[in-house]
């Protein structure tokens, strides 16, 4: 053995390093704490055998033992599952016998000087903000060791026993406390504590504690790390209540733009405006003025006073006062107080004053303003309000949002109303009276494009008293639908003029459509009733079958033959059927559009509509009524096709 390996023998940990760091060999001490074979430690870097965090000590007390310097540093060696080995580690030359020069890395005694092994962490707490104390459980007592003074500040007495510890802690954290000095645990987490000082401000204090052991073979401790968090806590309180704000004002900003998109009308419109706007915005007022024909319609939300709301309700569009001023330039009017809305509209001054000794208002228009403006909408606040620049632009944006909705409200009543034109000329009027009868139809468009679709019904009468009834689908939704409907309907009067088969008319209708080469098809059912023994005779051009009602609340389905649907197949054949309505009872004919839906299946919908029809006769209601029964229910059912409904009842 060399003699430079005596001075592995001591009971320390030791390691002969070579001077660039890497390891010759190491004693027992040192293999355990590093938690390897000695036999593996040799030729590796002693600086690769420690934690990362103690790296850099090492490298620095080898190297300068290398340059023939005496070096001594606090090492810390973690331990699995135990406490942490702080101990001071002393590196200096040697030289073998035969010349090698080596570094001697050791521990050092220092039992008579614990408190030197603590140095570091002192130090550490301090640049880190943090208190450092140890705990007696033995004596009950905390040290305070240093750290940050604004901690130390906290603890006036040293040492501080711990029920004058636990006395100032928050009756409420004070088992927390327990468990984290009670705890076996090498490091605990970090545990929040709510103290007060005497006669001081509670502070918010963050906890945990860590076991040490000074030295290698000296005695195991209990240390608390303690942060002041109560300048974070506020902080961070302030900033959630920020975020809370922030993210109901998000939530209510983003209920308002939903509900706007969904209005269809302006009542609609006016409703969600006056019940979310001053709430949305903190104001305690607020008013919507809608220009129609050139003059100014104002609805208040009742939070403005009666002499407001008169005063506003009396303004024109060429008044020099603030709301016209802004539907007619499109330019928002934010007044934060009494005082500025005087001095910038003088004229104010002459109207009725608004309540509180202060006030403010928001007036935000609809629109760009020019030739055609929409309106705007006013928020009033009792007291002085000044909008910040996150306010003003939610404001403008809903504002907008809202010109956008009731642009597409008036521009949709505009084509309903168009529509609404057009489909009632498409349909034919029913014959008033009609000896032994009661004939009701209702119509409904699906709501797509111009709300003008391709169903249709028809009835009148036949020059041989006979009721000529009919009731199709033509392909589509559009205006387009609508003119092929016409067409249909129209050729379909014109063949029944001279010809008394029903089955033939549809025969002769459908050849038309093939020949002029027709870009759309048609269902069709068509029945001749004679009112005067009820006898029906009727075909079906691929159309839904027809429901029978009586009074005494039993229904069936009756499903006529014929052929394909119309401007399809040339020559195509419609056989007709010849059956008797009973008195008393109804016929219901229906396009697809009543008794189907993406939820219901045909057969389903037919013995839905012929009990609710049949219900209605045993209820005593009329053909009137009965059609409408069966139309608000396919209504109900949200329904995505044109809805056509025909009642025949015979009396």
């Amino acid at each position: 053995m060399d003699a430079s390996d005596e001075l592995l023998r001591m009971a320390e940990p030791s390691a002969l390093v070579h001077p660039g760091g890497i390891v010759r060999s190491v004693n027992q001490a040192l293999a355990t704490a590093l938690h390897k074979p000695a036999e593996e430690c040799a030729g590796r870097y002693l600086a690769d055998l420690v934690p990362a965090s103690q790296r850099s000590v090492v490298e620095r007390i080898v190297t300068h033992a290398s340059n023939q310097r005496v070096a001594m540093q606090v090492l810390e060696l973690p331990r699995p599952g135990r406490a942490s080995i702080v101990t001071l580690v002393q590196a200096q030359p040697v030289t073998t016998p035969v010349g090698e020069q080596l570094v001697w890395v050791h521990s050092l005694n220092v039992h008579n000087d614990l408190g030197s092994l603590l140095i570091p962490f002192r130090l550490s707490a301090r640049s880190a903000g943090l208190g450092l104390c140890v705990y007696h459980p033995q004596v009950e007592e905390l040290e305070w060791l240093g750290g940050a003074s604004s901690v130390g500040a906290l603890f006036p007495e040293a040492p501080v026993s711990l029920p004058w510890v636990v006395r100032h802690v928050h009756p409420d954290d004070r088992n927390s406390l327990r468990r984290l000095l009670g705890s076996d645990a090498v490091e605990g987490p970090w545990t929040g504590l709510r103290f007060r000082s005497d006669h001081g401000p509670l502070h918010h204090l963050a906890c945990k504690t860590r076991r040490i052991q000074l030295g290698y073979d000296g005695p195991e401790q209990v240390f608390g790390i303690i942060r002041d968090d109560t300048k974070y806590q506020a902080r961070r309180k302030k900033m959630l209540a920020a975020l809370g704000a922030e993210r109901r004002r998000a939530d209510d900003i983003a209920a308002f733009s939903s509900a706007l998109i969904t209005t269809g009308t302006e009542q609609e419109l006016r409703q969600v405006v006056l019940t979310r706007l001053a709430a949305t915005f903190g104001g305690t007022g607020a008013a919507l003025a809608l220009v129609d024909n050139g003059r100014i319609r104002v609805s208040t939300d009742g939070g403005l006073s009666t002499p407001q709301a008169d005063v506003l309700r009396c303004v024109s569009l060429d008044d020099q006062l603030p709301l016209p001023d802004a539907i007619r330039t499109g330019e928002p009017q934010f007044m934060p107080s009494r005082e500025d809305y005087l001095r910038r509209w003088p004229y104010g001054a002459a109207l009725p004053p608004w309540p509180g000794p202060d006030v403010a208002m928001s007036i935000t228009p609809l629109g760009p303003g020019g030739d055609r403006p929409l309106g705007a909408w006013l928020v009033t606040y009792d007291s002085g309000h000044r909008s910040s620049p996150d306010e003003r632009a939610f404001m403008l944006t809903l504002a907008e949002l809202t010109g956008q909705a009731l642009g597409r409200i008036r521009s949709q009543q505009a084509h309903i109303e168009l529509a609404t034109a057009i489909q009632q000329h498409m349909l034919p009027t029913l014959p008033e009276r009609l000896p032994g009868l009661q004939v009701a139809a209702r119509y409904r468009p699906c709501g797509v494009g111009l709300e003008i679709g391709g169903d249709w019904y028809d009835g009148f009468l036949m020059p041989d008293g006979e009721v000529a009834l009919e009731i199709g689908d033509a392909q589509g939704h559009d205006v387009d639908a609508a003119a092929f409907m016409g067409q249909v309907r129209g050729a379909m009067r014109a063949f029944a003029a001279h010809e008394p088969n029903p089955g033939t008319v549809l025969k002769h209708t459908n050849q038309l459509l093939v020949e002029m080469d027709a870009p759309r098809f048609a269902s069709c059912t068509m029945l001749h009733l004679d009112p005067r023994n009820g006898r029906l005779t009727g075909a079906s051009a691929g159309h839904v079958p027809l429901m029978c009602a009586h009074d005494d609340g039993s229904h069936d389905v009756r499903r006529l033959p014929g052929g394909p649907v119309l401007g399809i197949l040339p020559d195509a054949e419609y056989p007709q059927e010849t059956f008797t309505l009973d008195k008393d009872s109804a016929l219901v004919m229906v396009t697809d559009g009543v008794v189907e839906a993406p939820d219901l299946s045909l057969e389903a919908g037919l013995e839905q509509t012929g009990t609710l029809a049949a219900q209605a006769l045993h209820d005593g209601l009329n053909a009137e009524e009965t059609a409408d029964r069966v139309l608000d229910a396919a209504i109900a059912m949200n329904h995505l096709d044109d809805l056509a409904v025909l009642v025949v009842r015979r009396t």
